[in-house]
């Protein structure tokens, strides 16, 4: 492993500051000034919750169209755009005038925090490494991880110090003086294969499917049906957090200490599916990835107990792992590279979607009466129901991506 990252630490270390600081997109990030803005614009809850699905929508339906930008020009070109957009996000929902503008603001760090940000890395990994993807994504996803490690704490600290704003603005020129410049460096040069790779075994790729051949194929939906489990009920337990704190009696403090856990179990089993997935593929190990979920959404329904929430941490960070890292590599596996920008991008703009989708539906559950915990025991259920369904597909998508008998 160590030989490989220093054989490959630009492309890697490009990848990986690209999906830690899309950490401005992402809601854990964005939250940290939710009072602030509620407050300015004297906004409601059930309000501010209403105009970040809003944006968050818009971004998704965005997506798709602004994502395939990648099949006609290289990732260090895309980020030249990319990057200066989120920035100017950043810096528009500091200083937003109006609501209109705040939803402006909110859809552009989605749109390109969020999804243009890691859609890049991780678009260009899966093109660039074939017989190791497994391990590239898996060093390049934890980013993310990352970002939720060492950013909020780091905002919060500069807001005390000098305002929510100046704080936001501080983001907006790391983005243009820090990440811009060295990804763009460490992204100059493509990655070519090496001599061992070109004399190896052909790699898990299958031919190259157009987007449209996609949106016909059954197994697809199938697919995400079932992937699209990790982002809808992720998003909604950390958006309901403050509820589920308050109806378990729980010290915000208690859950707020087991971040760390859920981080660092993340980036750990994220490099252990990276090698399961360049020994077996990706396709192969896909109907056990949800497993993890599966048993964390059950321990958050149905322990009571502080203990509970270290338990969910853990595994909520080995769902992480894996989700990130196999689904990285299971679409070029299954559905080539050659138009993985457009693929990637309608995926991904479904899981934006259902990112927008959780916490309004749940939200409108816990309204009608259908606790939080009681949900969580049917989306455990859902997991199970997915891991079923994906093993009965899993031989046929496998054989998508065997190398063909010389």
């Amino acid at each position: 492993m160590f030989s490989f990252i220093r054989q490959n630490a630009r492309w890697i270390a490009g990848g990986f500051l690209l999906t830690l600081f899309s950490s401005f997109g992402q809601t854990f990030f964005i939250g940290l000034s939710g009072e602030e803005l509620r407050a300015k614009f004297d906004l409601t809850d059930g309000q501010f919750g209403l105009t970040y699905m809003v944006a968050t929508l818009a971004s998704a339906l965005t997506l798709p169209w602004l994502g395939r930008t990648l099949d006609y020009m290289p990732g260090r070109r895309v980020i030249l755009f990319v990057l200066p957009c989120l920035a100017a996000a950043c810096l528009l929902i500091a200083y937003a005038p109006n609501v209109l503008v705040m939803v402006l603001a909110l859809y552009m760090l989605r749109l390109f925090g969020q999804g243009m940000m890691t859609h890049t890395a991780l678009t260009e990994t899966g093109r660039w490494f074939a017989a190791s993807r497994g391990r590239a994504i898996s060093l390049v996803s934890p980013g993310v991880e990352a970002g939720t490690a060492i950013l909020p704490v780091t905002f919060a600290v500069v807001a005390a110090m000098t305002g929510w704003q100046v704080a936001w603005v501080l983001s907006a020129a790391t983005l243009l003086l820090v990440t811009l410049p060295a990804v763009s460096l460490l992204w100059a040069v493509d990655r070519q294969p090496t001599q061992a790779e070109a004399s190896s075994k052909p790699a898990r790729t299958a031919r190259d499917w157009r987007v449209g051949e996609v949106l016909q194929d059954p197994l697809f939906y199938v697919m995400l049906a079932c992937v699209l489990a990790p982002p809808f009920i992720g998003t909604t337990i950390f958006f309901h957090q403050d509820y589920l704190i308050e109806l378990r009696g729980y010290s915000p403090l208690a859950f707020a200490g087991a971040f760390p856990i859920l981080a660092l179990t993340s980036v750990c089993f994220a490099l252990v599916c990276g090698q399961l997935v360049d020994t077996f593929g990706a396709s192969r190990l896909l109907p056990y990835f949800l497993l993890p979920l599966a048993t964390a959404s059950a321990v958050a329904g149905l322990l009571d107990a502080v203990w509970g929430i270290y338990i969910f941490m853990f595994l909520i960070g080995v769902s992480n792992g894996f989700t990130s890292t196999l689904l990285g590599a299971l679409w070029p596996e299954t559905y080539g590279v050659k138009y993985l920008g457009s693929i990637r991008a309608v995926i991904v703009s479904a899981m934006v979607f259902s990112t927008a989708l959780g916490p309004g539906v749940t939200g409108a559950l816990i309204d009608a009466g259908v606790a939080l915990p009681d949900q969580l025991i049917w989306m455990s259920g859902w997991c199970l129901l997915a891991c079923v369904t994906l093993g009965a597909v899993s031989p046929r998508l496998a054989a998508r991506s065997a190398p063909s008998p010389s």
